[in-house]
């Protein structure tokens, strides 16, 4: 198949070009003018377009079969607490989706689109397993990845194959994590909320192979994490990994008062059977743990 991968030098972008190339697939990058070299250094052939402009888009979309949107613009460090820290992300998410989907219009070749999302739009579950129907509650800067989802939905009326994924927290050897652990160090905190809610985590690595096993699934949403665990677990293997003696935690009556801290203190017990069972796909790193925080290798 041949694979178009927007967002191709990105944090998921990068081993899902891997994972795509070590499947058989075809595979190109979507570069913006400029990028090409980035794009080329991940294995994929560079295809350079706008992907604001439905023209431009379309152009690169021809004589592919699919493509993986996993473009995102998250803010690192304390841009990451201002609303004005998530605009290019959310134009991502909600401009670069409506371009998208009218792009795939135009191009007969498209057949199967994959779009990323987060499951952080899930409403407060507490200890209850929340699979794909389970009543979602985004706000804020999460409300963008259900609209971008709505936009890709759309294509299911053209006959194309539009998958929707919410993955949940990326965590491994990536810049935010990093940023993450080198704060616990001097006391920052690793959880949100109570200690014992809780948590869907995975890997980048595992969250790429999914977007890649998704393109044998049918249309629709799936979650996409590790097994859940206890906030506290994964606070402990992140304080571990950032050699600090126990993870500080941010009380949930004070995370529901700060606006870009009250979704992450939700209880989210995601589970992603319905991938699994779709596909066959199942994270090669289930609970997190010392091998979340080692060096990627290519």
């Amino acid at each position: 198949m041949k694979v178009l991968v927007i967002g191709a030098t990105g944090m998921l972008g990068r081993p899902a070009v891997h994972r795509l190339l070590a499947d058989g697939h075809e595979v190109s990058g979507f570069a913006r003018a400029g990028r090409e070299s980035a794009v080329r250094a991940t294995g994929a052939s560079p295809v350079t377009g706008d992907l604001f402009d439905v023209e431009s888009l379309a152009s690169a979309l021809r004589g592919h079969e699919a493509v993986l949107n996993l473009a995102t613009r998250i803010p690192q460090a304390s841009a990451a607490v201002r609303r004005s820290g998530w605009v290019e992300n959310d134009r991502l998410r909600l401009d670069g989706t409506r371009t998208l989907a009218a792009a795939v219009s135009l191009v007969d070749s498209v057949k199967t689109v994959v779009q990323e999302g987060i499951s952080f739009v899930y409403a407060d579950g507490g200890d209850t397993p929340l699979d794909e129907d389970a009543p979602l509650e985004p706000v804020g800067v999460t409300a963008s990845s259900p609209r971008g989802h709505e936009n890709i939905a759309a294509l299911e009326s053209t006959g194309r194959t539009a998958i929707r994924l919410r993955i949940g927290v990326l965590v491994g050897d990536d810049a935010m994590t990093k940023t993450q652990l080198a704060a616990a160090r001097y006391g920052s905190l690793l959880i949100i909320g109570r200690r014992d809610d809780w948590t869907c985590a995975i890997h980048p690595s595992d969250a790429a192979a999914a977007a890649v096993a998704a393109l044998r699934a049918p249309s629709g949403v799936y979650n996409v994490g590790a097994a859940p665990v206890r906030k506290q677990v994964l606070g402990e293997a992140m304080a571990a990994a950032a050699g600090v003696r126990k993870p500080h935690a941010l009380p949930r009556w004070l995370a529901e008062r700060i606006p870009m801290m009250a979704v992450l203190a939700r209880s989210h017990r995601v589970v992603s059977d319905r991938l699994m069972d779709a596909t066959g796909w199942k994270p090669e790193l289930p609970t997190p743990g010392p091998a979340w925080f080692e060096p990627a290798h290519p």
